[in-house]
């Protein structure tokens, strides 16, 4: 229940819309019926005298809602009794003409409905994705640590794609099928209670059938749902390490693994579809069985008793009919409560997702941060993933204009104590200070404002040269890019490039070669023109000659700005004011260049594998 209510709330969001489809989809049940019942009047006519003889008197409406009806259907029969009376062939044909136009009419009205729903199942799909890929933007990093990418995609498109079939199957089940199942059986009861009472009576069994087969299909879904999201995360992950996979020769062992996967993938979605298709079929045969019964019971009524009142055999022959037409409605609510339990398993997973704790909260009244004047400072700072210690007790400041520089082996909290000044991660013990400012009371967007990252991945997007520089800053002009470029030591190979600053630079930037793109990394942090900057490992995945061009613009880049650096070339940060020593997530020791050279200890030993003596 709480799911469909979801769904309602998604789809009524646009009431205007959904108030047209549900009123396109009564006017069409309403024109169904009608296009049926026309019929039985010029039946009574044309083939029972005794009731023709009783419609020539014209009927007499006696007050009331279900008298209205009654008087209705007495009042079309006494004007077909007159026109048949007069001209057979002229009734016949307005029966046609009118049962035609009640098709035409109940078309249009289907039409009308699937019209409105279009727009409304696919403003519905915009807005769920709209609403995750906001939130995945902003969950926060350790997010990304433990769930996979091709998940989150997969959530985004098949996910939400099942949601687009619920919206359909929720204005069907609720506000087309009851009340096409209420206006025919409302008509059944008129002409024959007793039957019709035995008609409802073998009805449960096809809900029986329905509530086994949804409860089977909603676990089968879900199971089909996080499959996908595995096959996603698998040809994510290929795409993105091609190069690895084509030099190991490792395409029949990938291969190999993805046919496993995706094989799973078809087998539960085969079973998935088997299930809810089953119940199409299955209700058509208790449909039949229930139509075999009610003709042997309705046939039998008539039989013995030939001169009854009850039921004639013109209206149990338009009874048989009207009564096939209300077994589509219940069919349709068999398929509408299948699709329906197929896309719970998909919202749950939505669900995660929009309801995941973000972690990062921002204070109701947030400080705005003032030009930094002080330092930044790392006070008592620990920090942990899940059970597992990364930082222990850290404290160190970065005073105004200086630079700090963080060494040490490979997991020893250097990137960690980086990601959270910009508050990737928050703190959990301890507290970092901007000029005396808890970094917590700030605004998440203002203290970012604060800060330019340049990372050892040169992370660029599919756009132009002066869009990746400008990323962020949409309102900076060409002089400003230019100049930005110049700095980061640019300028001449975008020059050289076809289309200059126009150029596309493909797919993370692959069209650029590795100093290319960290140079475009640092034009963009000169833009931005951040009094704090975090530069991580920027230059330890480059060539000699693309080292010497990056690191000179990192200096043109680092001049007179607070600066946290991290380093495994202990050469590029011999002139930091300080350079702190991290072990295992505690600082070991600190001091310059020299002053670390003269201690003898870790740092020393680290500089002299890399043939620095002094």
């Amino acid at each position: 229940m709480k799911g469909l209510r979801e769904i309602i709330g998604y789809s009524f969001k646009y009431r205007g819309t959904a108030f047209l489809v549900i009123a396109c989809n009564i006017l069409y049940v309403i024109f169904n019926l009608l296009s049926f019942a026309l019929f039985v009047p010029f039946l009574q006519i044309l083939f029972d005298k005794e009731k023709a003889v009783e419609v020539a008197v014209q009927p007499i409406y006696e007050g009331g809602f279900i008298n209205f009806f009654k008087y209705s259907s007495e009042y079309f029969s006494y004007v077909m009794h007159d026109m048949s009376q007069a001209d057979p062939k002229g009734a016949l044909l307005f029966i046609c003409i009118s049962v035609a136009i009640a098709f035409f009419l109940k078309n249009i009205f289907r039409y009308g409905a699937v019209w409105f729903q279009s727009q409304l199942r696919m403003a519905v799909v915009r807005d769920l994705r709209d609403a995750l890929f906001e939130k995945s933007l902003r969950l926060p990093l350790s997010y990304y640590t433990d769930e996979r990418k091709g998940d989150l995609m997969a959530r985004m498109q098949s996910d939400v794609g099942e949601i687009e079939v619920a919206v359909i199957s929720m204005l069907e089940l609720i506000f087309r099928e009851p009340l096409a199942i209420v206006i025919h059986l409302g008509l059944l009861i008129y002409w024959s209670p007793e039957l019709t009472l035995f008609s409802i009576i073998l009805l449960p069994f096809t809900a029986l059938i329905i509530s086994v087969i949804g409860k089977s299909l909603k676990r089968t879904a879900k199971q089909g749902q996080e499959q996908m999201g595995l096959v996603y995360s698998m040809m994510e992950e290929t795409l993105g390490g091609i190069r690895i996979i084509k030099a190991f020769n490792a395409m029949g062992q990938v291969l190999n693994s993805f046919k496993h996967e995706n094989l799973k993938h078809q087998k539960l979605i085969t079973k998935a579809f088997r299930k809810r298709d089953l119940s199409s079929p299955l209700n058509e045969t208790v449909g039949a069985i229930v139509m075999i019964c009610i003709v042997w019971y309705g046939g039998s009524l008539i039989l013995d008793n030939p001169n009854g009142d009850s039921l004639s055999g013109q209206q149990f022959v338009a009874f048989i009919i009207v009564f096939s037409q209300l077994l589509r409605p219940i069919q349709g609510m068999a398929r509408s409560v299948a699709n329906l339990n197929k896309s719970k398993a998909s919202q749950d997973r939505i669900n995660e997702i929009l309801n995941t704790d973000e972690k990062i909260y921002e204070v109701e009244n947030p400080v705005s941060l003032p030009e930094l004047q002080t330092e930044v400072a790392y006070n008592n700072v620990s920090f942990r993933y899940g059970s597992k210690n990364v930082l222990k007790n850290i404290s160190f400041s970065i005073p105004t204009g200086k630079t700090v520089a963080l060494v040490g082996e490979s997991g020893s909290g250097k990137s960690t104590i980086a990601d959270l000044l910009p508050r990737f991660y928050d703190v959990q013990e301890g507290s970092i200070t901007f000029d005396g400012i808890d970094i917590k009371d700030a605004g998440i967007l203002n203290l970012r404002e604060q800060i330019g990252i340049v990372s050892q991945e040169s992370i660029l997007f599919n756009a132009t040269i002066r869009e990746n520089i400008a990323f962020g800053m949409i309102d900076a002009t060409d002089e400003e890019i230019i100049r930005a470029a110049k700095i980061a030591n640019a300028h001449n190979f975008i020059s050289e490039m076809p289309e200059g600053y126009a150029s596309n630079i493909g797919e993370r930037g692959n069209r650029l070669s590795g100093g290319q793109r960290q140079r475009m990394s640092i034009a963009r942090a000169v833009l931005k023109n951040p009094p704090i900057l975090i530069l991580d490992e920027a230059t330890s995945a480059l060539d000699t000659e693309s080292e010497y061009l990056v690191q000179e613009a990192l200096d043109n880049l680092m001049k007179d700005r607070t600066s946290l650096v991290i380093a495994h070339r202990l050469s590029t940060i011999r002139n930091a004011d300080n350079i702190i020593v991290l072990s295992k997530g505690e600082i070991k020791e600190s001091g310059t260049h020299d002053e670390l050279m003269n201690l003898g200890g870790i740092y020393s030993k680290l500089s002299s594998l890399q043939g620095i003596t002094e």
